[in-house]
């Protein structure tokens, strides 16, 4: 069973981040529009789980399908659309997880939902800390059950994204 932690930000996230989008932007060239570091290793100084969070923008959602065995040989396995319409998600790991990846068609309103949030934590160190915080309490509450330490800060999350969103449209 995979244990939930939480720890302070490490230098080496961005890096992370750079390797894998560097080999899935060649992966996914025909399809590829654009790449974003997300989620909580994406700000600094922000305590997370150390799994590296991705956002791709794809031309068609449905054209990712074809790239799965690819995907695979490179260690990121397909999990569909997860729970949220539209997305084909990844995970890389197993349950020693590195990386998730999230891939959107373009136009997707997720798309802005996911950038707003992230920008807004790095806007707001003070919220950014808060959050962090309650993640890492989360995380010693709750260390083996994962439904319990998402549903303890869903209502913080829900919280960050309407001000991020707020946010970003005064922007």
């Amino acid at each position: 069973m995979r244990k939930i932690e939480v720890v302070p930000y490490q230098d080496r996230w961005p890096e992370m981040y750079e390797k894998e989008s560097t080999k899935l932007k060649s992966l996914l060239s025909d399809e590829y529009i654009d790449i974003h570091h997300i989620g909580s290793t994406s700000v600094l100084v922000l305590k997370a789980k150390p799994i590296i969070d991705i956002l791709m923008v794809v031309k068609a959602i449905e054209a990712v399908d074809q790239y799965n065995e690819q995907l695979i040989s490179i260690g990121f396995m397909p999990k569909g659309e997860n729970g949220i319409e539209g997305r084909r998600y990844f995970q890389k790991g197993g349950d020693n997880r590195s990386h998730h990846l999230h891939i959107f068609q373009t136009g997707s309103p997720h798309i802005k939902r996911h950038l707003a949030f992230r920008d807004y934590l790095r806007h707001s160190p003070q919220v950014s800390e808060q959050y962090g915080e309650l993640k890492e309490r989360l995380s010693r509450l709750h260390p083996y059950d994962p439904k319990a330490y998402v549903h303890g800060k869903e209502e913080k999350v829900q919280e960050i994204e309407r001000l991020a969103m707020k946010w970003a449209d005064n922007r």
